[in-house]
Order: C-alpha cells, then sequence, then structure tokens
C-alpha cells in the first residue's frame, strides 16, 4: 500500500514592506511521505517571501519537470521558477531556459559543499538567485510546522518576521549567488 501524502493547512497574513504586498492566503499544502517539515515550511516560507495572487505550489517533490513553486502568467508562460534545498545543476540551467526568473532556497547539511561543487555554473545562470538560510533557522520553522497553522508574515529589508501562535522567529537570508 503506497503511503500517502499528509495534508497541512495554513493561514497566513503576509506584510512585504519591500515589495508593497500585502495579502491574506488560505493554503493547503501536501507534504509528501518522504518530505521532513523542515522543506515544507521553506516552501511555505519561500511562498511568503515571492507571494502574489498567481504564486502556486508544483505537483510535488516525486515530479522532476516542475519546482517547488512558480508564477505563471494567463498563457502558461513561467515568470518566476523556485526551487528549495539543493537542487541538481543542470535542473536550474533548464530552469532557466524556461523562467524568467528563477530562485533557490538553500538550506540544510551539507548546503556549503552544494554551493562549492556548484558555484561557477550557478553564477553564470543571469536569472538565477541563490539564497541561504542558515540550519538554525530552517530548523526554528520547521518546529513551527502544525496540521493547521496561522501564521503572520512582516517583510522588510530583506529579513523575515514569522509569528506563530507558539514562537515568533526572524530569518535572515544569505544572498549565495552574483549580484545582478
Amino acid at each position: 500500500m503506497a503511503l500517502r501524502s499528509t495534508v497541512f493547512k495554513a493561514e497566513l497574513g503576509i506584510a512585504d514592506l519591500d515589495r508593497h504586498y500585502y495579502a491574506d492566503h488560505s493554503l493547503t499544502l501536501a507534504r509528501h511521505p518522504s518530505e521532513t517539515d523542515e522543506r515544507m515550511m521553506v516552501r511555505l516560507l519561500a511562498f511568503m517571501l515571492n507571494a502574489s495572487e498567481s504564486l502556486e505550489f508544483g505537483r510535488g517533490i516525486s515530479t522532476e519537470d516542475e519546482p517547488a513553486l512558480w508564477d505563471r502568467d494567463l498563457t502558461g508562460s513561467v515568470m518566476h521558477w523556485i526551487e528549495v534545498g539543493q537542487p541538481d545543476e543542470r535542473l536550474l540551467r533548464r530552469a532557466c531556459g524556461r523562467a524568467d526568473k528563477v530562485s533557490v532556497y538553500a538550506y540544510g547539511r551539507g548546503v556549503d559543499q552544494w554551493w562549492l561543487q556548484n558555484a561557477n555554473d550557478l553564477n553564470r545562470q543571469e536569472k538565477l538567485s541563490v539564497w541561504l538560510i542558515d540550519a538554525r533557522q530552517s530548523q526554528a520553522l520547521a518546529d513551527l510546522a502544525e496540521r493547521g497553522m496561522r501564521l503572520q508574515c512582516t517583510i522588510q529589508d530583506g529579513q523575515a518576521l514569522i509569528a506563530g501562535d507558539a514562537d515568533t522567529l526572524q530569518i535572515e537570508l544569505q544572498r549565495l549567488s552574483a549580484e545582478r
């Protein structure tokens, strides 16, 4: 018998002072059986950092031709392709060919080694931005995971302040890719 995804509900209040985006979102997230709370919450963070009315989650961790999140226009063209974790360099190169903009939110053990191995190739991609989420911060984010979440997120000066029912944490992203 195949394992099923675990369903999480998230009520988000987003105030992005950097982009002047203010909205509430009711999301349903399906956590794949092989996905950790940490990865799911980094996907949710990526949603908060890039929120728009057309941003949506990809079909999942087992679907290679779709990102973790993407923003498509009405014609289906990909405006923004978003990956989390330590994706393969070839996948990111293909994504840069399909999308106007590509972002990676890298986290987890081995991220320093992943960056060292891929930095030269990834820095050649003009459409690509790579951001590092500190391991302590991504784990603290995972600790906020609940089947029913209510989170408030304020984004200012590139930092995210996330308040849940039990805790508040500040996420500071470090840009790894070259400035463009």
